[in-house]
């Protein structure tokens, strides 16, 4: 059993998009993450006196039943959990790290599975990077509010900070992380319910792993993108061998003042080339935690909208 350390957050169908979205827009402010709760009345029956001619028979009619409302678990508005755990992979010299997060009432409803987002760190960060930016607060938050499914998040760590021929993360990730996560949680075991994203580095690594494992997952998050170098060559090549029905969704954002703003626009214009459906943003900002945890509600948006 990989070791583990748990920490309590705060609380608070599928068709694919028929056009591209192109915007060149000022960020929307996103408010803070608050623990958001909703008012369950129970309907009141009120009887009206009715006239009744004299020449008539009152037939007494039975009152109306009163339908039960729907019980509301405690524990929706508690929050999710995120655990720390590792496992052994072949593939690495170091044990693979990473953090789970699991929606509020996940241990409450054993029947219930639940889709997944993989989320990778930028370049000299680690496994804490998405949990920092509340993440998970803002999850909480969107599902308690009942405006997203509940879903189970993956963080994992990256080492290495060499290209994928060197640096064997991706194929841990695909072959020991998923696999042993789809084992260990309720999650729903199939491409539909899986996305992976990521933040620069972490960008690079999903657009590198989402393409080349499209049967593993339906949807790929390039937050300010810089594309693997050697990964320039091929994504043409291995976007053609895709069958076209079965290409993922794609979401590519970057801020204007961001340094691999050419690199993602490239990117994002070889999607259009191939005419390949996308959502593509350039937002005022830097390269920088401010300008992603300013967008984390709209990516959380994006990767569940399909379920």
């Amino acid at each position: 059993m990989p070791d583990a350390s748990v920490k309590l957050t705060g609380s608070t169908t599928q068709s694919r998009p028929t056009a591209v979205t192109l915007t060149s827009a000022l960020p929307s402010s996103t408010p803070t993450p608050t623990r958001s709760s909703t008012s369950h009345q129970t309907a009141t029956v009120t009887t009206t006196p009715t006239s009744i001619p004299a020449t008539e028979t009152a037939i007494p009619s039975a009152l109306p039943s009163r339908t039960p409302s729907p019980t509301i678990l405690a524990c929706w508005q508690e929050g999710g959990t995120i655990k720390e755990s590792k496992i052994e992979s072949d593939l690495l010299p170091k044990p693979l790290e990473f953090r789970v997060y699991t929606p509020p009432c996940y241990n409450q409803q054993p029947e219930r599975r639940y889709p997944v987002i993989y989320l990778i760190h930028g370049q000299s960060f680690n496994d804490d990077q998405w949990d920092r930016m509340g993440v998970d607060e803002m999850a909480d938050t969107l599902i308690a509010a009942e405006q997203l499914p509940p879903f189970i998040i993956v963080m994992p760590r990256d080492r290495v900070w060499s290209s994928p021929d060197e640096d064997k993360f991706g194929e841990a990730l695909v072959h020991d992380l998923v696999p042993w996560i789809d084992e260990t949680y309720r999650s729903i075991p199939e491409r539909a319910y899986r996305s992976i994203g990521g933040l620069s580095r972490g960008a690079s690594w999903a657009v590198h792993l989402g393409i080349l494992n499209w049967e593993t997952f339906s949807a790929v998050g390039a937050h300010s993108l810089p594309v693997f170098p050697s990964d320039t060559n091929n994504i043409r090549k291995w976007l053609n061998a895709i069958p076209r029905e079965s290409i993922p969704r794609f979401f590519i954002d970057i801020a204007e003042l961001d340094r691999w703003s050419v690199t993602a626009t490239w990117f994002e214009n070889i999607l259009t080339e191939m005419d390949i459906t996308h959502v593509w943003h350039l937002y005022t900002g830097y390269h920088n935690e401010d300008y992603w945890q300013s967008h984390l509600e709209e990516y959380l948006h994006w990767y569940a909208q399909e379920w």
